[in-house]
């Protein structure tokens, strides 16, 4: 379990700091900066933190991805072979192994969908996917020690894809909903039709009641019927 951690641990309580403490300023000055070009408050922050969560979250567990091991390194092509070998392991070192990899792309797809509106679980698995295998190729090309394993690629990509899922709330929104704001329905106005086709306006009660005039009824108007 302490191996694990330290090859995990750090990791993970860099990232978590980063985020607050180098993150503060860049986040202001591109906030400031989108809300000078008429961008309201809310969006001008939202993804300005989500940008710089995307960077500040996921550079530290490159840098440990690419730390070079005192090992010998390898690839492991067939899905789950490792993960099963691990389980029958330490339940520690399975714990922190597994949760390493599903944190190396999670604050990605966290913040993706944040700062993107084309950016949803979907392609966010697809993106991380790619990234993941990039990681991998790299590290065996590197020859740093490390094992190029299917399912670093998987939890990579299932991290990512289920922290997308939790930033749903604060997604941009869909490409056809770009203001985020229900407009109500516009009714169109009553009206006759001319014999032409054309559509003209209802005239108003007042006019209504001004064109009609009162007709007095007098004896001599009726009619005996005697």
């Amino acid at each position: 379990m302490s191996e694990a951690f330290r090859d995990h641990g750090w990791v993970a309580l860099t990232a978590l700091l980063l985020v607050p403490a180098l993150g503060g300023l860049p986040a202001r000055l591109a906030a400031h900066r989108r809300m000078r070009r008429g961008v309201p408050p809310g969006p001008a922050w939202r993804h300005s933190l989500a940008e710089v969560a995307m960077v500040a979250g996921t550079v530290p567990w490159l840098v440990m991805a690419f730390t070079p091991q005192p090992a010998a390194g390898g690839v492991t092509a067939v899905p789950l072979r490792d993960l099963a070998v691990q389980l029958a392991g330490d339940p520690g070192t399975v714990l922190a192994q597994v949760t390493g990899n599903l944190l190396v792309f999670a604050a990605f797809g966290f913040a993706a969908p944040v700062r993107f509106r084309s950016l949803r679980p979907p392609l966010v698995g697809v993106l991380a996917c790619a990234g993941s295998l990039a990681v991998e190729i790299g590290q065996y090309a590197l020859d740093i020690g490390r094992v190029s394993s299917a399912d670093d690629v998987l939890l990579n990509t299932l991290g990512a894809m289920a922290a997308a899922g939790l930033s749903r709330r604060w997604w941009s929104p869909a490409s056809g909903d770009r203001s985020g704001v229900s407009r109500p329905a516009v009714r169109p106005v009553a009206g006759r039709q001319s014999p032409t086709g054309s559509t003209s306006e209802s005239p108003s009660p007042q006019e209504t009641s001004s064109a009609t005039t009162a007709v007095p009824i007098t004896d001599s108007t009726v009619t005996s019927t005697e």
